[in-house]
């Protein structure tokens, strides 16, 4: 049976917030996950494009474990440049357009201004190598492609920054959080929402080519990931009971395996000027997250 979206790497964060929202955008929506659906397997890519006949794939699916990458590069390499390829020559071969979701790792973050869309990338690791990789294939397959990166996504659904500063601010007084690394963060809702929209244009729309290629879109407005706790906590501690001190340290004070931007601020100009996606301010996002959150667990 046809549907109009097919979502791959149903479970994620985002890919729950697709399923969930999708019929409010009057739109049918199918999503596979790793069970049902390898997207490193070319064959079962074809299989599954072809079974669910959508009239747009949006890929969820990405191996995202940043630090990990680095010592699973093969893999990481499979999952996020091999299987993006293989979804956009499906889709190339049924004249189906792909909505690729990327990442503002693919910046090396030395900027101090916000990144557009065409400023020149450098991937500081593994996961940001091949994530830019995974970009380039979609580009080579299909031209009626939508590459959507974000960054510092966070979700009701799933395993995130700020559900790990709910569990840590319940069990410690202190928190070391990184100040100087600055970026927008996310509610995978939002972008969500953002997907849907573009998903309906490419549907019912005939769009110029301008509507095509590679955006950005996070949540309104920066902050470092020691103000982003912060403000968790702001809202987050009459609910907790307690609000733990969260502590600023650099970001050489907690060294991992793979090295972040320090800026991850992405330029969300042209996704509003070409598809009318606004951006919400991320405190406003994060206090409907945090709502539905703790309300869950009360």
């Amino acid at each position: 049976m046809s549907c109009d979206v097919l979502v791959t790497g149903a479970g994620g964060q985002v890919a729950w917030e697709l399923e969930r929202r999708a019929g409010a955008a009057k739109l049918s929506l199918k999503a596979l996950g790793i069970d049902t659906l390898d997207i490193t397997d070319t064959k079962d890519v074809h299989a599954a494009v072809t079974a669910a006949a959508p009239k747009v794939v949006i890929n969820g699916a990405a191996y995202t474990a940043v630090d990990k990458a680095e010592s699973e590069k093969d893999l990481a390499f499979a999952v996020n440049r091999d299987g993006p390829g293989h979804l956009a020559a499906a889709c190339a071969a049924r004249d189906i357009p792909l909505v690729h979701i990327s990442t503002d790792y693919v910046f090396d973050g030395a900027s101090t201004a916000a990144y557009l869309e065409d400023d020149g990338t450098g991937p500081l690791g593994v996961y940001g190598e091949s994530k830019l990789a995974g970009e380039a294939a979609v580009r080579a397959f299909l031209d009626r492609h939508v590459i959507i990166r974000t960054a510092w996504v966070y979700g009701v659904h799933g395993h995130n920054f700020v559900k790990t500063m709910l569990r840590l601010g319940a069990e410690r007084d202190v928190l070391r959080v990184v100040a100087d690394q600055r970026g927008a963060p996310t509610f995978a809702g939002d972008l969500a929402e953002a997907l849907l929209t573009i998903s309906r244009r490419l549907i019912g729309e005939v769009l110029p080519e301008e509507a095509y290629g590679t955006f950005h879109y996070t949540g309104g407005g920066a902050v470092s990931w020691h103000g982003f706790a912060e403000k968790i906590f702001d809202i987050a501690a009459s609910r907790l009971g307690r609000r733990p001190k969260v502590d600023a340290i650099p970001a050489a004070e907690y060294p991992t395996p793979a090295k972040r931007p320090a800026n991850s601020v992405l330029d969300c100009g042209k996704i509003a000027a070409i598809h009318g996606i606004m951006q919400r301010p991320w405190e406003e996002a994060l206090q409907e997250m945090l709502a539905e959150t703790l309300a869950a667990h009360s």
